[in-house]
């Protein structure tokens, strides 16, 4: 199947039919209805990402109704081109941008099932957001929901904050928690962290970051 194909699709099939919501702009956005036989495959705090089954190597990003960042992440994708760690964006929208379809399991999901999360998925996503600095962008807003792991590799498949030039100490403070608390403790364990406590300390982690000043940590591992 084309892209050509896929795009008709996307403005006659999913487009007029998904219903998506942003209730609270703190939390993911709400998926009310999804038109068959498309697939929604995850919800972040702006859009919505969906899947078409003879259309495997794409996914298209659904921006909700009044969110913005549509434009900001469409430049985002155009500065950082190709990169193993990255998706690539093939076409634009009024509301939507049609993606390379990134296979793996996010780190929250991990911790939630008790999967290990090697050394070498926190070194990618490192070498990842060194990349995206020299090509002008700014590793915002990077956080445990929107990075994944594929066959033991770090990958970054939410971009959409890569403009914001204000300093953000998401990822260090994520890399701080896993070398401190995940490797000693929870990764010998296998521990499966239930998604209650994992939604209460993202929420709790939220409001001590608005109250907290910024501070830079060393982005290497150890």
């Amino acid at each position: 199947m084309s892209l050509d194909s896929l795009v008709q699709r996307v403005e006659a099939q999913l487009l007029p039919h998904v219903h998506i919501e942003s209730v609270d702009p703190n939390d993911p956005v709400v998926v009310r209805k999804v038109p068959f036989p498309w697939r929604a495959l995850g919800m972040g705090n702006y859009a919505a990402v969906f899947w078409h089954p003879e259309f495997p190597d794409y996914v298209i990003k659904v921006y909700a109704p009044g969110r913005p960042g549509l434009t900001e992440e469409a430049e985002v994708y155009r500065r950082l081109g190709t990169h193993p760690a990255f998706s690539e964006c093939f076409y634009r929208g009024s509301n939507c941008l049609i993606l390379k379809r990134l296979e793996g399991i996010t780190l929250y999901d991990c911790l939630s099932l008790g999967i290990r999360i090697p050394k070498q998925v926190i070194k990618d996503i490192d070498q990842a957001l060194d990349y995206a600095q020299s090509r002008g962008l700014n590793g915002h807003d990077v956080h445990g929901r929107n990075v994944m792991m594929y066959e033991g590799r770090g990958l970054v498949v939410d971009v959409s904050d890569f403009l914001n030039q204000e300093p953000c100490s998401a990822w260090d403070d994520l890399k701080w928690a896993y070398y401190r608390f995940y490797l000693p403790i929870l990764a010998p364990m296998r521990l499966k962290v239930p998604h209650t406590v994992l939604n209460m300390v993202r929420k709790t982690y939220r409001f001590f970051r608005r109250l907290l000043p910024y501070r830079k940590c060393d982005r290497k591992a150890p």
